[in-house]
């Protein structure tokens, strides 16, 4: 064994001195995925965090007793100054034979844990020496990354090309000894001995997940609005920062709504349980404490056990949301205490603020008006459409005060945060022409000021409109609308009559919110502006960097130009059939023009015409020498 450099490092051998693997995504706090390993790791646990980890996930757990293994140098090095955790950098094979953990977390991956330093052992060698430090009752929290998930379905780089420094091996499904699905990953922790428990799916990658959704939940509830809002959410990108082959959002909430939310995750996170003795040996007494000697602590279990979601969403200050199970259905949660954010002065004041306190209540159940309104555009269903976005003009009216104005949740409650709370499998075909009932999905989001009812809807209707046009949904309105007019053509089919220069506040509305929900400097804040303001329908969606939505923008642009060039050519023609018509009628004139009738005529027609002005002349003087004599007469 190397010598010891340091009373918290220790150097088994197979360690990569030149190699960091924390290179990667950080989320403040960690973001979700340290929320799921603190709430499985109970206080005073023996945890063993093998691979690398970011270090707010480190943080999450002082409650425990926390060993790292890692295979670069550079990061033990640097986590063993920083805080108090005993690392041990090298191969699994440094592991002490002796030693076993109540707690295991593998959130990185197995791949991460193996030294290229040491004799390799493969993913099943791996499971099987991380089984073996569990303790009996213990808990492995293992990463497995999905080779046919959305993250590979939508990068433009091949999945076996292995351009990066750390793919000097690349695994897929092609490799017979690493499980490719869900099914095969639960097979073989049983064959390490293990339990089997919860999975749960990360989005939108699984080395830094924003999202993460129970399996179960995903399969049970597949037109869950609030499922719909997450992953949309998690898969949209804030920014053009890397290319895809096609949008993401859309693609995770197409597999929701297939039932595939889980199938298609791009990454898993699995929870297996080593099973504890059935019962003390002869002869030893029972546990008072409910725990046999050298079983690991167990976390309390809390109503519903484990929350099915844990989303990190708004400002760092907030955190990680959770959403938990309850008997009268899913249930907001803010874990820990929550810092009140100072108030700002009114100059510098941002447009809406979130309030932690209401995440408290139930989550409303339906479907979210956004996709109600595309799949009733997809049909071509102008009735469900005027139902809808009447009802949701009316929903809006109801909330105003007496100067028409909206405060709070409801002053932001645009078509993507609010659900159909009434329920049903298709309530945009209603037959019995009952109103349709909204709730709002997120209502710690509000307005800082209150809001003019038609900007409200405006900007909930221009944000719809953008995604029609720049998405390229097929709609049942003309497709030579921008994307003002659609929204004012939106008002109009719920009842509205909104001019665009409603619509101009309603996009400035727009921009101030998303700097707010961002957290955007002034610079970021112009340049969003300056996009929002230049939104076509012949344009790919903001932010979105799609090889098939830029196709479909080069359609759209295709279209449009074959259109112009149809009308100028039929201007074109419209112009010379007039010129040619304008060319006849000279000609014709020329010719009558120079025969012997015309000049005959107009030597007959030239005394009448030198008579007739004679006559007007003479008819004007008149008119001159009367005209003092008539004025003498009135006078006297």
């Amino acid at each position: 064994m190397t010598t010891d450099t340091s009373t918290r490092i220790a150097l088994p051998g197979g360690e990569m001195l030149a190699w960091s693997d924390l290179t990667g995504r950080r989320l403040p706090g960690g973001g979700p995925l340290a929320a799921l390993a603190a709430r499985v790791t109970p206080a005073g646990a023996r945890v063993l965090l093998a691979g690398p980890h970011d270090p707010g996930l480190v943080d999450r757990l002082a409650h425990a007793d926390v060993t790292c293994l890692l295979r670069s140098w550079p990061d033990g090095s640097a986590l063993a100054e920083d805080r108090p955790v005993r690392v041990v950098v090298g191969g699994p094979g440094g592991l002490p034979a002796d030693e076993t953990f109540d707690v295991v977390i593998a959130a990185a991956g197995l791949d991460a844990v193996e030294s290229v330093e040491g004799t390799p052992v493969g993913w099943d060698g791996l499971l099987r020496r991380l089984a073996a430090v569990l303790a009996p009752g213990g808990t492995l929290l293992l990463r497995l990354d999905n080779p046919v998930g959305l993250t590979r379905m939508v990068d433009t780089a091949p999945w076996y090309a292995g351009r990066d420094d750390a793919d000097w091996t690349v695994g897929g499904v092609l490799d017979a000894g690493r499980p490719a699905n869900l099914e095969q990953a639960r097979q073989r922790l049983a064959g390490a001995g293990l339990r089997p428990g919860g999975c749960f799916a990360a989005y939108p990658e699984p080395g830094a997940p924003t999202a993460l959704v129970d399996a179960d939940a995903l399969a049970a509830y597949p037109g869950s609005g609030l499922l719909d809002a997450v992953l949309h959410g998690a898969c949209a990108p804030g920014r053009a920062d890397r290319p895809v082959l096609q949008d993401p959002a859309r693609l995770a909430v197409d597999a929701l709504h297939a039932g595939l939310g889980a199938a298609l995750a791009p990454g898993w996170l699995l929870l297996a349980h080593r099973p504890a003795p059935a019962a003390p040996a002869a002869g030893e007494p029972p546990d008072p404490a409910g725990t046999a000697p050298g079983a690991a602590r167990t976390a309390p279990a809390g109503p519903g056990g484990l929350p099915v979601l844990w989303v990190q969403t708004g400002p760092p200050g907030i955190g990680v949301v959770e959403v938990t199970a309850a008997a009268d259905g899913w249930r907001w949660r803010v874990p820990g205490p929550v810092a009140a954010a100072a108030d700002a002065p009114f100059a510098t004041r941002a447009a809406a603020w979130r309030d932690p306190a209401v995440l408290t209540g139930a989550v409303p159940e339906g479907r979210l008006l956004r996709t109600v309104l595309l799949d009733a555009c997809l049909r071509r269903d102008l009735a469900a459409l005027r139902r809808l976005l009447h009802g949701y003009a009316a929903w809006l009216d109801a909330h105003a005060d007496d100067a028409g104005r909206l405060t709070g949740a409801t002053a932001l409650a645009s078509l993507d945060n609010v659900v159909l709370a009434d329920g049903g499998a298709s309530p945009a075909r209603d037959a019995t022409g009952a109103p349709p009932v909204f709730a709002v999905l997120d209502p710690s989001w509000r307005a800082s000021d209150p809001w003019p009812l038609d900007v409200t809807l405006a900007r909930g209707l221009w944000r719809f409109a953008a995604t029609l046009a720049t998405g390229g949904y097929a709609h049942p309105w003309s497709s030579t609308l921008d994307v003002a007019g659609l929204t004012v053509v939106l008002a109009g089919t719920a009842g509205r009559d909104l001019d665009r220069a409603t619509v101009t506040a309603a996009v400035d509305a727009e921009v101030a919110v998303t700097a707010a929900l961002r957290g955007l400097d002034n610079a970021d804040r112009v340049a969003l502006a300056d996009e929002l303001r230049a939104v076509e329908p012949t344009a790919p969606p903001v932010g979105l960097d799609s090889h098939q939505q830029l196709r479909e923008a080069w359609l759209r642009q295709r279209a449009e130009l074959t259109r112009v060039t149809a009308l100028l050519r039929w201007t074109e023609e419209l112009l010379t059939s007039r010129e040619r018509a304008l060319r006849r009628a000279e000609a014709t004139i020329n010719l009558l023009s120079g025969s012997i009738s015309y000049r005959v005529g107009r030597l007959a027609i030239t005394p009448a015409r030198l008579a007739k002005r004679g006559a007007r002349a003479a008819k004007r003087r008149a008119k001159d020498a009367l005209a003092p004599r008539r004025a003498e007469e009135e006078q006297q």
